[in-house]
């Protein structure tokens, strides 16, 4: 008996190494990647030299680095000190990430936490970030293409619901954390916000709402509750963002434009939805996939949670292997919209205010 259970722990401490540094990260992390010295990766970066500095965001930089003894190009997610992406983050991402192994979803190289600095090292992806291509570099992208990557988006999102041992939650679903390869193949990166749940319970309560507006379901900003259909939400707005090469959310529109789940479903309501495409930004769009890609993000973006479809049901809609959802199933009045069956009837104004926001503008019009 004893050297049974002897042998069980031994095999459990080669097959997983739990490191605890001193900053009190603990990770708990399966064979594969690996842990780095700052040095490396200091050395591999041109000591984190701004020429090699991919891009910058709220989480800190990004450099590309080579790698001598693996012989590759990687990228070095740099996380600033002022970052809100703290220790708790880091360690769930690569407590999550190191796990999964699928072809869309971004592979983790290693990590590194000495001298109080939090790094992860990511396979390096030289087409960078499709919200680059959607709205920056316009046109580097035909039509092809962004079907495919939209289909490559669904089938990583398929992985996470409904394929591993648990379901992975990821909250922040969005075109910038989409990141593209030599070949244009689309792989979902950026686990600092997800999480894991049983898949028979399906969603969990957060103490902290994280995500980016535009990309939020409106059930997760009035509950906090994170769910496999807040997700679809947010993949929703990204196909949205795929097929008008539109932000979620652009400011400085129309007032009927700034909202563009809001201004498609008007579109749609009004069959004018392919006026808008631009032809100057070389979409040899093909009409009924651009009709598909809208109809399964206006389904997919559905104000009430219970009327989406899960990422299998949105899947075999952009194959044509299913029939496009009616046009009725995509309105809901506003007087019917489903803030969430857990929240409380003594809601603050807060809640209030946001439900009413929501109710109102993201409706199809009468």
């Amino acid at each position: 008996m004893v050297t049974s259970l002897m042998l069980y722990l031994l095999y459990r401490r080669r097959k997983r190494k739990a490191i605890k540094a001193d900053d009190d990260v603990v990770l708990d992390v399966p064979t594969g990647p690996r842990k780095f010295s700052y040095a490396e990766l200091a050395e591999a970066t041109n000591n984190f030299d701004e020429k090699q500095k991919l891009g910058e965001g709220g989480f800190g930089g990004v450099y590309k680095g080579f790698l001598n003894d693996l012989n590759m190009d990687v990228a070095v997610k740099r996380i600033s000190e002022r970052s809100k992406q703290g220790i708790e983050e880091y360690a769930s991402e690569v407590n999550i990430i190191s796990r999964l192994r699928h072809r869309n979803l971004v592979q983790l190289v290693g990590w590194c936490h000495q001298r109080k600095e939090l790094l992860l090292v990511y396979e390096f992806m030289s087409n960078g970030s499709l919200d680059s291509h959607l709205f920056r570099n316009r046109g580097s992208l035909t039509w092809e293409l962004r079907y495919k990557i939209a289909l490559d988006l669904a089938s990583a999102l398929r992985y996470l619901h409904e394929e591993w041992d648990q379901c992975v939650v990821h909250r922040d679903i969005k075109s910038s954390n989409v990141i593209l390869d030599s070949n244009f193949n689309a792989k979902l990166g950026d686990f600092g916000m997800a999480r894991l749940v049983e898949h028979e319970k399906g969603s969990e309560t957060t103490n902290l709402i994280a995500g980016t507006m535009g990309y939020m379901a409106p059930e997760y900003i009035i509950t906090g509750k994170a769910s496999k259909e807040s997700d679809v939400y947010s993949f929703g707005i990204v196909l949205l963002e795929i097929a008008f090469g539109r932000k979620a959310v652009e400011m400085k529109s129309e007032p009927s434009e700034v909202i563009l789940v809001n201004w498609v479903r008007e579109l749609y309501g009004r069959q004018k939805h392919l006026e808008v495409i631009e032809p100057g930004q070389g979409l040899d769009f093909d009409k009924k996939q651009i009709e598909c890609l809208m109809v399964v993000g206006l389904w997919c973006a559905h104000p009430d949670s219970k009327l989406r479809p899960s990422i299998w049901e949105a899947i075999l809609v952009l194959k044509f292997d299913a029939p496009l959802p009616p046009f009725h199933s995509l309105c809901l009045p506003s007087h019917q919209f489903d803030h969430g069956s857990d929240r409380s009837t003594n809601s603050d104004a807060s809640q209030t205010q946001i439900s009413s926001s929501y109710s109102t503008s993201l409706v199809f019009p009468r």
